[in-house]
């Protein structure tokens, strides 16, 4: 089927993590298109930051958190009871930690699993109703190419993605025939606070082979699946044909990876360096914003 541009005039939609870099971009990019834009995020600063921006004055700001049913299910019914349908639900809240698998704690492994993969399922799954009320129902989910390729400094970040990018591709089988069309993004070291902080904090060096990608440029890939729907969409086209490559042969990985890691070591340092000089880390090496 031919799909025409995607016409956001009067079209309803939600993105979670709408305060962050990724979510905050491509709602500028879909209210710059007529949408009304409702941003989800547990931080409302960052979040009334973004909608004081955006072009139009019919957006607006619910904050709840998001791994709680209670707080998604009372974000839902605002929803249905201001909107009566989502046209577009984007899932684009995630964390990391820079801290090993043998030294952090239990918890934080529960925790980084719950915001990263439970959390987005369970908001898409009570989202359901209202996106069968849309004519032409979307769901983008933010997912990373660490999704197809493991990360060694970040196994959860990686047993979290790699779980999203499963689910939501099972999912965009089940609900195609249900009016509901599933895609999802893959991008690669993207300019953000979240990347900034694992720098900073000295995380997964392998990512910063090449310097961070903008979420600008990630917004815009999620912008084109609205015009032309996938089951998936990378940034960086070039990178993800590198990993997946890499990952036909997983007993190689132990060989491959020095081979990557110094560079990626250069990398994340001057990218450490750069941030010093853009006024986001202080004196004393701590991430400002």
């Amino acid at each position: 089927m031919t799909r025409q541009r995607w016409d956001g005039a009067g079209q309803v939609v939600v993105v979670t993590g709408g305060g962050g870099g990724i979510g905050s971009e491509f709602a500028r990019l879909v209210a710059a298109r007529g949408a009304t834009v409702v941003l989800v995020d547990l931080r409302a600063e960052a979040a009334d930051a973004v909608a004081s921006w955006l072009p139009g004055d019919t957006h607006e700001v619910v904050i709840g958190d998001l791994t709680s049913r209670d707080e998604v299910e009372r974000i839902m019914a605002h929803i249905e009871a201001k909107h009566g349908r989502i046209d577009v639900l984007v899932n684009s809240m995630g964390m990391t930690s820079a801290d090993r698998f043998d030294e952090r704690s239990v918890e934080s492994i529960d925790r980084e699993l719950t915001v990263n993969l439970n959390a987005p399922l369970m908001f898409t799954r009570l989202a359901v109703p209202l996106l069968k009320a849309s004519a032409d129902a979307r769901v983008i989910s933010v997912v990373s190419l660490g999704a197809i390729f493991p990360l060694g400094e970040t196994p959860i970040y990686t047993a979290s993605k790699f779980g999203l990018r499963g689910a939501m591709l099972a999912i965009a089988l089940d609900l195609r025939d249900k009016g509901i069309t599933v895609s999802s993004v893959l991008p690669s070291a993207t300019d953000t606070r979240m990347l900034r902080q694992e720098a900073v904090e000295g995380g997964n060096a392998f990512q910063f082979q090449d310097p961070p990608q903008s979420a600008e440029h990630v917004a815009r890939t999620m912008e084109k699946l609205l015009d032309k729907p996938r089951l998936e969409a990378y940034p960086k086209p070039s990178e993800s044909w590198l990993v997946r490559v890499a990952l036909v042969s997983p007993n190689q990985l132990p060989r491959i990876m020095p081979l990557f890691r110094s560079k990626g070591e250069r990398g994340m340092a001057r990218y450490v360096r750069q941030l010093k000089e853009r006024g986001y880390i202080d004196e004393d090496g701590q991430l400002l914003r």
